[in-house]
């Protein structure tokens, strides 16, 4: 059974990892507004994981006899000033994340809850992957910069993500 607090605690990531998908989605759209669908699928893609991050917390509260709780989820930035801007709000919002795992961790440590910290284990390496994903991101497209042949090419890639979404069994 959690302490109340860890239970107050894992029902705000919960919040956080919709927020999170939300927000990616968000910045799909955005860049289906800007001509670049390959960035917008793997937005999509980015936002979907996000969701089965809060239900990976959903299930762990219930499989503690706790109760998940919802709140609002605030509305995400919909403009970015480039495509490059729009990482580094990525990045930025990841480290958040990373920071609020880190102090949902800190509690099970402090609670001596053991199974918290085997579960918050999985979510602190995925938070290095998610941080190390949009930092090489950032840097291809420094290098890519402005030009629209590179962009293009760098769009095509970034399409390989989202594909598995736009199979004919993604919808079954």
């Amino acid at each position: 059974m959690l302490s109340k607090r860890m239970e107050e605690t894992f029902n705000q990531q919960i919040n956080y990892e919709f927020f999170s998908e939300y927000y990616y989605m968000a910045m799909a759209a955005y860049c289906e507004s800007i001509d670049l669908p390959g960035f917008a699928s793997w937005m999509m893609a980015q936002a979907l994981e996000e969701h089965e991050h809060a239900l990976r917390f959903y299930r762990y509260l219930l499989d503690r006899d706790a109760k998940p709780t919802f709140a609002a989820i605030d509305a995400p930035q919909i403009e970015y000033d480039s495509i490059l801007d729009m990482f580094e709000h990525v990045l930025e919002h990841e480290k958040f994340v990373t920071q609020k795992i880190t102090e949902l961790y800190k509690i099970a440590l402090e609670e001596n809850d053991f199974p918290s910290q085997v579960e918050l284990q999985w979510f602190i390496k995925e938070q290095v992957e998610e941080e190390k994903t949009a930092k090489d991101i950032i840097q291809q497209l420094r290098w890519v910069g402005d030009k629209s042949t590179a962009l293009f090419m760098l769009d095509q890639k970034m399409a390989e993500r989202g594909s598995a979404l736009n199979s004919p069994t993604a919808t079954e």
